[in-house]
């Protein structure tokens, strides 16, 4: 019995019309492309070559929601910290304290009422650890990173170069700026924040490109008690999609799809209603498998919603030996602000600055209680007096009528009194508390005091109180020396055509051509069994900032004015210079050092220069018998030495060439044109 192959098609109705054609033998339908079995009449009529066995199917889909719900069931706590978290973080934290229970009592239906103020009670939400993370927030901008590429050898150094100038252009284009000033809030709120770094096939019309983004720490699942995300077996990034948009995307999930799904999303808690009955969760499920031939560990992707699978790397064939990427790691990386032990996530200034934010406020809601208490009159009326307490609280009235005789016996005013300074001072001390410990002091925010006015030293004192910004800056450099390792990967394997970049913002525009050969395995010789020795060219990446502080740019300003003062820029001292600038470290140091170096060339120039004109003047004397310093002060004055007789070298030049017997003024008269007569040719004359 011969074997076949079903054609590459899912249309039944293209089947059937192959089989009806004579092209496809007496065999039954397929059910789904390369997975159905043969079934009805004419399956003994042929012998079927059926396509290798997925290795991704609906009982690997279903073992992978159980393990989904183990590791949400683990981070349920984190989730609830989020949550309440952002409630603080936007002045709720009143309603954030009922929620959690701590401060609030139990309704009809058992849940949790804050214990807030009665009506017309002060209720107090300052902003003090608003302003420590919006203070955090400022410094992580100010020092917006940019990454460089460093060869580890010789013969990469054009390839360095390239990359380090391509890298921010890229970011540039995954609009990273805005990612990363999203995620530092994330990461001061939360302790934690989450890039991903991906390979989007449908950027630049279809080219494809890298896209760097920020993930919800609500949508990502990992293993609980690791400390790194790579070590996790598996990981989930979990999306609500609107289920008309997945049936227009993928036809064979029509009618599939309910509101309703197994995997329930946790949710921030927003002033607006979000509806959520129209949305499926739709699945992304990363893991690492070892290839049993090469011992590599690969990275595989599968994506799937319910119990539909729509794509599994392992059941391709392009990625099924290679893995989703080749660089085989998690496109994930966390940024975390405090660490916690067996997480990879960690805590944030809310956490840590909630508790006297809660006593700032609970305290300034009853000194305002009390203001507003001593600032309204009220009475004690005793029962026999026969007065219209209309009468009393109404103030346009001016005469109130009263039975009875008028005393502080019967009608006496409540008097409120007031609070004692050291309440006061009990919220001062809070707040610094708050202040110390957020490292929110106000030299940090510009405020040096005691007079200091000085722009430099201002950056000074900043810059010894932000020691606890730039440690948080630092963790993020690291972070982004991850994510630009990952780039470099991506580009290895996808950048398969030469691209072009404009890397510059100011005319003339200067471009930078990437090519494949740039990143790609290059040999480098054979080893005993013939095979070529390939190596693939590896950076180290580093990391500096770009500093926006103004103050920055005004000590940048001074360093200028103190190196100009102190002859760094005069090109007789360039090499005392350049050792000097050896040993300091500053902003755009290196064009300073290549403008000295630029400088020294230039002077050395002109100093070669000038002794060949010396030599030069030193010839022409011998020859003329002019002396050299005749030369050189006509060079000085702009005329020519006149030599010993008087006479200079033009004049002695036109002599020279003058006739000098009647022959020859004749045979010149004769060798100029006659233009009287018309013609131009020379007339001989006697």
């Amino acid at each position: 019995m011969p074997s076949f192959r079903f054609p590459d098609t899912n249309r039944l109705d293209e089947l059937e019309e192959l089989r009806r054609s004579g092209q496809l033998p007496q065999a039954s339908l397929l059910e789904a492309r390369g997975t159905a079995p043969l079934v009805g009449a004419f399956q003994d009529s042929v012998s079927v070559e059926a396509a290798p066995p997925a290795v991704i199917g609906r009982n690997e889909i279903a073992q992978s929601t159980e393990t989904l719900k183990k590791y949400k069931e683990g981070k349920a706590n984190l989730e609830k910290r989020i949550v309440e978290d952002e409630l603080w973080w936007q002045l709720r934290h009143w309603e954030a304290i009922g929620r959690t229970g701590r401060t609030g009592h139990a309704t009809a239906g058992g849940a949790i009422a804050p214990d807030l103020p009665p009506k017309g009670r002060a209720l107090s939400s300052s902003a003090w650890l608003f302003n420590a993370l919006a203070s955090k927030h400022a410094d992580s901008m100010d020092n917006y990173p940019e990454p460089v590429a460093l060869p580890r050898e010789q013969s990469d150094e054009e390839s360095a170069e390239t990359i380090s100038s391509v890298l921010p252009v890229v970011m540039e284009q995954c609009d990273f700026e805005e990612t990363y000033s999203r995620e530092w809030w994330n990461k001061l709120k939360h302790g934690t924040c989450v890039y991903s770094v991906l390979w989007n096939p449908e950027k630049d019309n279809g080219l494809g490109d890298i896209e760097i983004s920020g993930v919800d720490m609500l949508k990502l699942f990992w293993e609980p008690g690791i400390e790194d995300l790579q070590d996790s077996h598996n990981i989930f990034l979990l999306e609500l999609v609107e289920i008309e948009d997945m049936e227009r995307d993928y036809p064979q999930l029509k009618g599939k799809l309910t509101g309703g799904q197994d995997i329930e999303l946790a949710k921030y808690l927003h002033d607006d209603t979000i509806d959520t009955s129209t949305k499926c969760v739709v699945i992304d499920w990363y893991y690492k498998k070892r290839d049993e031939q090469t011992g590599r560990t690969l990275l595989h992707y599968v994506k799937y919603v319910g119990n539909e699978l729509l794509f599994a790397s392992e059941n391709d064939p392009t990625y099924a030996a290679k893995g989703w990427y080749d660089h085989g790691l998690y496109p994930f990386h966390p940024d975390v602000l405090f660490p916690e032990a067996s997480t990879p996530i960690g805590f944030g200034y809310v956490a840590i600055c909630k508790d006297p934010q809660l006593y700032i406020d609970k305290l300034f809601s009853n000194v305002l209680q009390t203001s507003l208490m001593g600032t309204k009159r009220r009475y004690f009326m005793s029962e026999g007096v026969d007065c219209s307490e209309a009468d009393i609280q109404d103030e346009e009235k001016p005469i109130v009528h009263v039975t009875g005789p008028v005393n502080d016996d019967r009608l006496k005013e409540m008097v409120t009194r007031p609070l004692d300074s050291i309440y006061l001072d009990v919220i001062q001390l809070k707040i610094d508390e708050m202040n110390k410990t957020a490292n929110n002091r106000d030299v940090t925010n510009g405020s040096a005091g005691n007079g200091v006015t000085a722009a430099s030293a201002i950056a000074a004192l900043q810059e010894a109180g932000n020691k606890t910004s730039r440690d948080m800056i630092s963790a993020s450099y690291r972070t982004h020396v991850n994510i630009t390792k990952m780039c470099i990967e991506l580009m290895r394997q996808f950048y398969t055509v030469s691209r072009t970049f404009r890397i510059t913002n100011e005319m003339p525009y200067t471009y930078a051509v990437l090519r494949p050969d740039m990143l790609a395995d290059t040999p480098t010789g054979i080893d005993a069994q013939g095979e070529p020795l390939l190596r693939k060219p590896v950076f180290d990446i580093k990391i500096k900032a770009q500093k926006r502080n103004p103050f920055s740019r005004a000590e940048q300003n001074e360093r200028a004015k103190e190196l100009y003062a102190a002859g760094f820029f005069n090109p007789q001292r360039a090499q005392e210079a350049l050792i000097a600038l050896d040993m300091m470290e500053f902003e755009g140091i290196e064009k300073i050092k290549e403008q000295v170096s630029e400088g020294q060339t230039l002077y050395n120039m002109v100093l070669q220069l000038t002794a060949e004109l010396q030599q030069t003047r030193a010839l022409l004397s011998a020859y003329t018998g002019i002396p050299a310093a005749e030369y050189m002060a006509a060079g000085a004055d702009g005329g020519a030495p006149q030599g010993g007789t008087g006479q200079t070298i033009q004049s002695k030049e036109a002599q020279a060439q003058s006739p000098q017997t009647p022959m020859m003024s004749r045979m010149a008269r004769n060798s100029k044109p006659n233009m009287n007569n018309g013609n131009s040719a020379a007339q001989p004359q006697a």
